[in-house]
């Protein structure tokens, strides 16, 4: 089956449908969004009233935060409609989604009517979050079937990387290749095929999770914000934890999922683990369903003016204000950066049968039992043991899916522990425990293997064609040099990448050593260099800890010697005899934004955060960031005086703001990316992408940008920013030291004190950002901004 598509009808626009529609037109595609008439519309001739529903669950989508569109430009893409006008539109689609509320009957009435509209060949698939795909479908046509699937997006689908596509029983092999090339390759997704079973993989396993957690809960006397603390970063998933994602997802939601579970499951015993407590019934009944009611297990109120967050004390169902307990064991554990080690040290106690406190005996529990179900049911709702664990990697932002986690803490250690609770271990367990090396996954060669129970053999875990993992080439010898924090890595056909991994991909000596030495590679062994690594963000800038030691101590020539070194770095980068590609993805800030902007092209993950964010630290993008994007505004604005003001004054204020873009698309309308920029919308593929990108550019024969002048506006314009500086500080918009920091920031791109336009070169504006840069280190305002940020995370407002 192989045919691109252009267009999707989505049938449904509550919460899901409209978002699924963005992200169908963040890919690009044409999108119908269709939803029923109201009652009230039934009589009604207006379009407007008839379409209400569709066009509210637009709306919601483009006011969603996080935002559901890359721009809200692309909502252009998304038609409006109704069931009783419109549904022949479905005749018009490559895809239809069915979206609607999960109800079986209310699915089943719809498809029979969309099957009498529908092109025969147009895929159908339904999003239900766990009824059974093959019950929805019933009494449709064999050729109907051939084409009909579940396409299980998770919410909120721009954001969450899982797609669980549910065969039915018919359903056409090509029509499965299909569906995971479009989710994959069109819609940045990763692909795991589940069984028809109820609520699949990720919800199944998850679900267990949280219903663990509240019963363990109450029996360990534990509160909500303990749990929370306990369920996060700490066990390696995400800051949402346990109740405040409860509270995100909507605790109704959750209930109608585990209803859903009890009513489909046959075993009595395995329904008697999806039981919710009590007082989660009596939070139903009083509509304390989360955010969307404004209070959960969270409550927000405001006191003397200010936000306080209130957790709910489900023993006499009050709100009280929150409060954090430290407990030794786990405290030591949180400063183990690596999960797999967290983990086993969290565990250790329980794992030998000495977990005492509550939090490591609740840790012990819900772990355990969960990697234990996962192991029960794997047969039942999976093709492999791959496909658990990317589900709730993917889904549920677990950093170690069950199967993972069984060999970070040790299978056998795991087994025995269990086995001591009284546990009986399922016989995928045993067989893994009698293979050679008694684990789920091993790796040699650069090539990970699973175990498989069905052929008690390893498999290769399976990857989509056209990745490049850079773990797996360096485990095969493809390292060219490596320091702590940076590596040269060949990524074959003439291609250099330069990857970072040091913490936050914060750029420091380490990581320039590795440029330059890339850079010089380039001259002599390879045809292009590629600026990336496939860790958590590209780089969220440089070292701010180290600055802010050197700036206390007064270390002025180190600070001018470090600030020097990236500028001949980044315009050896702009003028490399051969192309250098960046492929940024996630927060890609400060000299992460800087290296970006002087390559020869960049291809951004959709997900890239970029941004000069150099002013919340009290200072000016130093590395040539300024200078680049003063270059930028002098291209864009042609020989006009006026026009280079104004494309100028854009630039000086998306500085001055640290404005970071939400999206890649958004940050090509800040500047940041040039018109022949491109963007990939599956980040693991965006490395590969660079790659061609690169090779492009050499097949094409080269030819690196000659040195310009560049011109500037002088006195005009630094008179002009110093005006609306006062007027922000006047009206109370920004304070007396962002005037100071804006100040010096309009005075390099108004090129210094020249009173007339004039043409100077690139190394005079450097020049003058980095002395800008130096005299704004000595600023104690400034320190403490840094101190503030490295502290807390967040600029501080001196």
């Amino acid at each position: 089956m192989k045919r691109d598509i252009q267009q999707v009808a989505v049938l449904g626009a509550g919460t899901m449908g409209a978002r699924l529609a963005a992200h169908f037109a963040n890919a690009g595609l044409r999108c119908f969004l269709l939803d029923r008439v109201e009652d009230a519309a039934r009589t009604s001739t207006d379009p407007q009233r008839r379409n209400r529903l569709a066009q509210a669950g637009l709306e919601a989508a483009l006011q969603a935060n996080p935002p559901a569109f890359f721009t809200p430009e692309a909502a252009r893409l998304i038609t409006v409609g109704n069931f009783a006008d419109h549904l022949d539109w479905c005749s018009r689609a490559d895809w239809i989604v069915e979206a609607i509320v999960e109800d079986l009957e209310a699915k089943q009435r719809l498809l029979a009517e969309v099957e009498r509209v529908r092109r025969p060949g147009t895929v159908v698939t339904t999003n239900t979050s766990g009824l059974p795909v093959a019950r929805i479908a019933e009494g449709r046509s064999a050729e109907f079937l051939r084409h009909w699937a579940g396409t299980h997006f998770f919410n909120p689908p721009r954001y969450l990387k899982l797609v669980e596509i549910i065969p039915g029983p018919a359903t056409a092999p090509e029509v499965l290749e299909w569906l995971a090339w479009v989710c994959d390759e069109r819609l940045g997704k990763g692909v795991v095929f589940a069984k028809d079973t109820p609520n699949f993989i990720a919800n199944r396993i998850g679900t267990f999770a949280m219903v663990t957690a509240l019963r363990l809960m109450q029996e360990l006397d534990l509160d909500v914000e303990d749990v929370d603390e306990l369920t996060g970063p700490l066990l390696g998933r995400p800051r949402s934890a346990t109740f405040r994602t409860a509270d995100l997802v909507g605790l109704d939601v959750i209930a109608r999922v585990v209803a859903n579970l009890r009513q489909h499951l046959n075993d009595p015993a395995e329904q008697a683990l999806f039981e919710l407590p009590q007082f989660v019934a009596r939070m139903l009944e009083q509509g304390w369903v989360g955010e969307k009611a404004g209070q959960g297990f969270y409550r927000r109120i405001q006191r003397d003016g200010e936000s306080e967050i209130l957790a709910l004390d489900w023993r006499r169902m009050e709100y009280r204000p929150r409060r954090r307990r430290q407990w030794a064991g786990i405290e030591a554990a949180r400063l183990i950066e690596d999960p797999g080690e967290r983990l086993r040290r969290l565990l250790e106690p329980g794992l030998a049968g000495r977990a005492t406190e509550a939090p490591l005996t609740f840790l012990w529990r819900l772990v355990g039992r969960t990697c234990l179900y996962a192991a029960q049911h794997l047969n039942e709702i999976a093709n492999s043991i791959v496909d658990v664990d990317r589900a709730m990697r993917w889904g549920f932002g677990w950093e170690l899916g069950p199967f993972e986690t069984w060999d970070a803490v040790g299978v056998a250690a795991l087994a025995r522990a269990l086995e001591q609770e009284g546990e009986s271990l399922p016989e995928s367990v045993q067989k893994v425990l009698a293979s050679p090396s008694g684990r789920w996954y091993e790796e040699a060669n650069g090539t990970t293997k699973f175990f498989d129970p069905a052929t008690h053999a390893y498999q290769p875990v399976p990857e989509p064609p056209g990745l490049l993992v850079l773990r797996s080439l360096k485990q095969r010898g493809a390292v060219v040099e490596r320091t702590a924090g940076a590596s040269l890595v060949d990524l074959g056909d003439g291609v250099l990448c330069c990857e970072f991994h040091s913490k936050m991909n914060a750029l420091g000596d380490d990581s320039f050593a590795m440029l330059e030495a890339g850079l010089k590679r380039l001259q002599s062994d390879f045809e292009a260099l590629v600026i990336g690594n496939q860790g958590e963000n590209f780089s969220a800038g440089a070292n701010l800890m180290l600055l802010l030691l050197a700036a206390q101590e007064g270390e002025w020539e180190e600070i001018d010697r470090a600030v020097r070194r990236f500028q001949r770095i980044n315009q050896a980068i702009k003028y490399a005899p051969r192309p250098v590609v960046a492929a940024p993805h996630g927060m890609t800030l400060g000299g992460g934004c800087e290296l970006c902007l002087h390559t020869a092209h960049v291809h951004a993950a959709a997900e890239t955060y970029m941004g000069l964010v150099e002013a919340g630290a009290g200072l000016i993008p130093a590395g040539g960031g300024t200078k680049e994007m003063v270059v930028r505004a002098a291209q864009a604005a042609g020989p006009s005086d006026l026009d280079l003001l104004q494309h100028l004054r854009t630039a000086f204020e998306t500085i001055a703001m640290a404005r970071v873009s939400t999206s890649a698309d958004d940050a090509r309308r800040l500047g940041y990316l040039r018109p022949s920029d491109t963007v990939g919308i599956n980040r693991d593929r965006v490395l590969a992408q660079a790659k061609r990108l690169a090779l492009g550019r050499v097949r094409a024969g080269y030819r690196p940008p000659v040195p310009e002048a560049v011109r500037v506006p002088g006195q005009e314009f630094l008179a002009a920013a110093r005006l609306a500086i006062h007027l922000l500080q006047r009206g109370g918009y920004i304070t007396d030291y962002d005037a100071v920091v804006a100040g010096k920031l309009a005075y390099v791109m108004a090129g210094g004190p020249l009173s007339a336009p004039q043409v100077v070169s690139e190394d005079y504006l450097l020049d003058l950002e980095r002395e800008a840069f130096l005299s704004l280190c000595g600023e104690p305002r400034t320190q403490q901004r840094m101190a503030h940020l490295l502290k807390t995370g967040r600029p501080l407002r001196n």
